[in-house]
């Protein structure tokens, strides 16, 4: 029980690696704000987290929307009296298999508000209270095409690189109030996302069957297989308990040997 007593506040909890990860900060002992769009989606997440005895708030929240985060922050303020703990997890892909100069400003625009001005957003309104108390943990999840170049993801590249400059200076400015601020950066992870979009883009770009495609990606990491949401888990659930109080400002590829290597 490495969370035991400590408040989480999730955004993008239900699907693919949020549900994942929200699984994994209950077993550890946290209580949970849920936090996103589709409330009927988080609700039975939501309920597995009281199946393991903890307390779970679902809150409506788009997290572009600076109103709609400090509504959410407050609900969750407000049930549990404090937040100890962001993980933000919602996000999205992005173009994918399009240059650059194929995406359009729309795009370009949505996912930098999604991936980096949501993140900003919802820092923002947790580290008052979190240095009121002098006790924070804070975590992003972003890329690992936010530390490594690749064709075909710019929009998504470009927010998750963003991503990491903030990651770091949140890490200056908090660090003197006792919070960390650490981003886990994901390669490709088994889920709805990479099943639905990523692969069957890459088979269509280069002519590939899924399984192709699949093995296209799996031949580029070190230990050749793609992550799974639990992977991701352990790492978050390291990075936001005591387990790393010496520990800011670091990005930590989850992604099998890419990024890093």
């Amino acid at each position: 029980m490495e969370l035991k007593d400590k408040v989480a506040l999730v955004t993008g909890p239900a699907k693919g690696m949020g549900a994942d990860v929200t699984r994994a900060l209950a077993r550890e002992g946290a209580d949970l704000v849920l936090v996103g769009r589709d409330t009927a989606a988080i609700e039975p997440v939501a309920a597995e987290v009281r199946a393991l005895g903890q307390r779970a708030l679902v809150a409506r929240c788009d997290v572009t929307d600076p109103a709609a985060v400090e509504a959410a922050v407050k609900a969750g303020l407000d049930a549990f009296g404090r937040i100890d703990i962001l993980v933000n997890i919602a996000g999205g892909t992005g173009p994918v298999e399009k240059r650059g100069w194929e995406t359009s400003p729309e795009e370009f625009e949505e996912i930098i508000d999604l991936n980096l001005k949501g993140c900003f957003l919802t820092m923002r309104a947790v580290l008052p209270g979190m240095m009121s108390r002098r006790y924070g943990k804070i975590c992003n999840v972003g890329g690992t095409f936010g530390m490594r170049a690749a064709p075909g993801r710019m929009a998504y590249s470009a927010s998750k690189w963003g991503l990491r400059g903030m990651t770091k200076t949140f890490a200056l400015e908090a660090g003197p109030h006792n919070i960390n601020v650490n981003c886990v950066a994901p390669g490709m992870v088994e889920g709805p996302r990479f099943f639905d979009k990523v692969l069957p883009a890459r088979a269509k770009r280069f002519n590939l069957s899924i399984a192709e495609a699949r093995r296209h990606y799996e031949e580029n990491y070190a230990l050749r297989r793609i992550s799974t949401g639990e992977d991701v888990a352990n790492a978050v659930v390291f990075l936001v308990s005591d387990r790393s109080r010496q520990i800011t400002g670091v990005d930590l590829p989850v992604d099998g040997g890419w990024a890093s290597l």
